[in-house]
């Protein structure tokens, strides 16, 4: 049923990626009730697609993660993917890109994700927004996007955050963005459509910008460990997350197998949303020194999530929302300074 799914995801990430994908994560059943035809591909499928492909990206680049999935699976589960979560800059001086979250709003609206909620992250000076599907709300992975806001900080920082950010190319061409029009108007687009924008898509959550002065780096650390990271990461995700039954007993397990786990699990103020995490993967990153020379230096990349999402006593549907505070407790395992 899902061959042309992962025939689309093969483009992007091989043949062999694909098959370990459709082995281990679980993939939407109702996207059976919508159109995938050589000339109408409909929206979700094509959402789906991405977040395979990312969900790819992130297991990559984080090998505790890869090991935890391959773990799952051999237990008999697939990893149900809940959400993923990418950081922006909410700065004019940002390359080519449009400024914070809208670099993202015009890939994730046509593919049929809409903003349900605001988050006001106001310790990290930041706003988390939640990107929703419409068609498939608690089958397809939602995303969070959070923007930063240079604004809120130093004089010294903002120029720090532009040296970072100005640089930055946009991996959409006309075609693409001229594509994504076309599926936020009809919600379909033909197969060869599909195997155009989806690499784009995929290269958009990546970093942008060039190799980063140490100079500004340390500038930014000291104010903001998340602009830190995103001038070295860029908008790769930041973190990808498993939805499980029982999240005490999977911390449990993850605590006896001495996994590097999050201290605490995150309660949102409705009692019905927990979360905790993985601590972030350590990454070598190259840097410009003082006399323009490269420096490889070591810091904080992405990791895994556990959330487990109990029923909405006055809804009676699985609560989908966010919690300010549970998020501003887990982007502290990207803060190398609470290492």
């Amino acid at each position: 049923m899902h061959e042309g799914l992962f025939q689309l995801v093969s483009a992007v990430v091989g043949a062999e990626a694909a098959d370990w994908l459709g082995n281990h994560v679980e993939v939407p059943q109702g996207l059976s009730r919508f159109a995938f035809t050589r000339e109408g591909v409909h929206r979700s499928w094509l959402a789906e697609a991405l977040n395979l492909c990312l969900f790819h990206q992130l297991v990559e680049a984080v090998p505790d993660g890869r090991r935890y999935v391959v773990e799952q699976r051999q237990a008999g589960r697939k990893v149900l993917f809940d959400h993923g979560a990418i950081r922006t800059v909410d700065w004019p001086e940002n390359g080519e890109l449009p400024r914070g979250r809208l670099a993202f709003a015009r890939i994730l609206e046509p593919l049929g994700f809409t903003d349900v909620r605001t988050y006001p992250l106001t310790r990290l000076k930041m706003t988390g927004y939640a990107y929703c599907h419409q068609d498939l709300p608690e089958e397809i992975a939602q995303f969070f996007v959070s923007e930063l806001h240079p604004g809120r900080f130093s004089e010294a920082f903002q120029a720090s955050v532009t040296r970072v950010v100005e640089s930055s190319r946009d991996p959409l061409s006309s075609e693409h963005l001229s594509i994504l029009r076309r599926l936020r108007l009809t919600r379909h687009c033909s197969v060869e459509e599909a195997r155009i924008v989806l690499p784009a898509l995929h290269a958009a959550f990546g970093r942008q910008h060039g190799v980063v002065r140490e100079e500004d780096y340390r500038n930014l650390l000291g104010e903001s460990a998340e602009m830190a990271w995103i001038a070295t990461e860029g908008n790769m995700f930041n973190h990808l997350t498993d939805r499980v039954g029982d999240l005490e007993a999977a911390v449990e397990q993850q605590r006896a197998l001495g996994r590097p786990m999050k201290d605490s699990i995150e309660v949102s103020g409705s009692g019905s949303v927990l979360q905790t995490a993985y601590r972030a993967a350590q990454v070598q990153r190259d840097f410009l020194g003082p006399q323009g020379e490269l420096v490889t230096r070591t810091v904080p990349g992405s990791f895994v999530e556990f959330i487990q999402r109990r029923v909405d006593g006055e809804s009676g549907r699985l609560d989908l929302n966010f919690d300010s505070s549970n998020a501003q407790g887990i982007f502290k395992m990207t803060d190398s300074r609470s290492a």
